[in-house]
């Protein structure tokens, strides 16, 4: 089984949707690793600040029908593909095992390019080697640089 990890992000209430995805998550697919949570601007510029995390575990479901899975928690927490300023639910598919897929957009393009992808996922797999580049996700978090100002490590997500 492949392991895959996820981007979960919120502006809208976010502990609560937040708490709720993991919850879901966790009951279909334990055992989840969980990063802290972050703080971020929204990429843009415009809207409430984000509060994002990573989780990874293994599953059987092939890419189409875990997105199908991720879309159906966006759409029971609300989410609204029309509000580009407020999002409920973001649930972004990061890294599927090995696969290499650009027209899946796998791995996902905001691994390399976004601290806070890089920084909750380096947490919870920093040895995991980029799909494309084989550097560990690790490495790419120091070539990304040791820290972004705007990106804020809250913590564990409380429950």
């Amino acid at each position: 089984m492949p392991e895959v990890y996820i981007g979960l992000g919120s502006n809208a209430e976010p502990m609560v949707h937040l708490a709720r995805a993991v919850a879901v998550l966790e009951r279909r697919f334990a055992p989840l690793a969980r990063s802290a949570v972050y703080r971020s601007p929204p990429v843009g510029g415009t809207g409430e600040d984000y509060l994002n995390m990573v989780v990874g575990f293994a599953t059987d479901l092939g890419v189409e029908a875990l997105r199908a899975e991720l879309r159906r928690l966006e759409a029971d927490e609300g989410r609204d593909r029309n509000a580009p300023t407020r999002c409920t639910l973001d649930l972004d598919l990061l890294i599927y095992g090995r696969r290499v897929d650009a027209a899946r957009n796998l791995p996902r393009d905001d691994v390399a390019r976004r601290s806070f992808v890089l920084a909750p996922l380096a947490e919870i797999a920093p040895a995991l080697p980029h799909p494309v580049t084989g550097e560990s996700i690790a490495t790419l978090k120091r070539r990304l640089g040791a820290s972004d100002p705007a990106l804020t490590r809250l913590g564990p997500l409380p429950g």
